[in-house]
């Protein structure tokens, strides 16, 4: 069996998919707390499923000596605007690509070949990444993510509190916790329902893919079709893997 390692450093979440043969096992979420808490973490996995690739996305100022680490024991690739890609992307400065937002694409073309895909991705921020027929990553956009909201309102107000995400709450909340999940929740499934509209009135036909650690909440409140899997980012990180191998 062979078994690849795929590193997701996010902004909020270190996590880590294990595929073996190609095939999703599992998902793990790395301690950040102490100083060389994740480097720890990455050798466990290491030594656990002893992997013969890695991969590594990374949005944040990680420890160098991770990827030291994943270089020594395995065939390891770390992604950034020089990888490898089935896809081109024709803008101004592809080194500002996000390592996250390269994966989604990726992850979307591999999934729907020769198709237009909207690939919407839910974390700290939200990301909306478009990738034409043609697999031309042409761009898209970028706005607050859920907890970037919930604090922003508990920063830049004098009492609002700072509230956990609920997905049940009505639509005119009746105190300050269900106001601000309602204003939050049902104000970024709304802008999520518009952009797409806004990308079917331009291009015909195309699939919408949604992910992130945030899409539970959001399922519900949602009305346009889309096709939602939690661990998108890994599929797009392994099939880079493997395109780099």
């Amino acid at each position: 069996m062979s078994t690849t390692l795929c590193f997701d450093f996010g902004n909020t979440r270190l996590k880590c998919a294990v595929f073996t043969d190609g095939a999703f096992v599992s998902e793990h979420l790395l301690e950040n707390g102490s100083e060389g808490a994740v480097g720890r973490a990455v050798d466990r996995l290491l030594e656990t499923y002893h992997p013969r690739r890695s991969i590594l996305s990374s949005v944040i100022g990680h420890d160098p000596a991770i990827e030291t680490l994943l270089a020594e024991k395995t065939a390891f690739h770390k992604l950034d605007y020089r990888s490898k890609v089935p896809i081109t992307t024709p803008v101004g400065k592809p080194d500002t690509i996000g390592a996250d937002r390269l994966a989604l694409v990726v992850a979307a073309v591999h999934l729907f070949p020769a198709m237009n895909n909207l690939v919407i991705g839910l974390g700290s921020a939200i990301t909306y990444n478009f990738v034409n027929k043609y697999n031309e990553f042409i761009g898209g956009g970028i706005s607050p993510g859920m907890e970037m909201r919930f604090k922003s309102l508990n920063a830049f107000t004098a009492k609002l509190p700072l509230i956990q995400p609920d997905w049940n709450f009505p639509l005119a909340g009746y105190d300050t916790r269900t106001n601000i999940l309602s204003g939050v929740i049902l104000g970024m499934a709304r802008e999520i329902d518009g952009i797409i509209g806004d990308y079917e009135a331009r291009y015909a036909n195309f699939n919408v893919l949604l992910s992130g650690g945030d899409s539970s909440y959001f399922l519900r409140h949602l009305k346009k079709q889309i096709f939602v899997d939690p661990f998108l980012i890994y599929k797009g990180l392994y099939a880079i893997s493997e395109f780099n191998a």
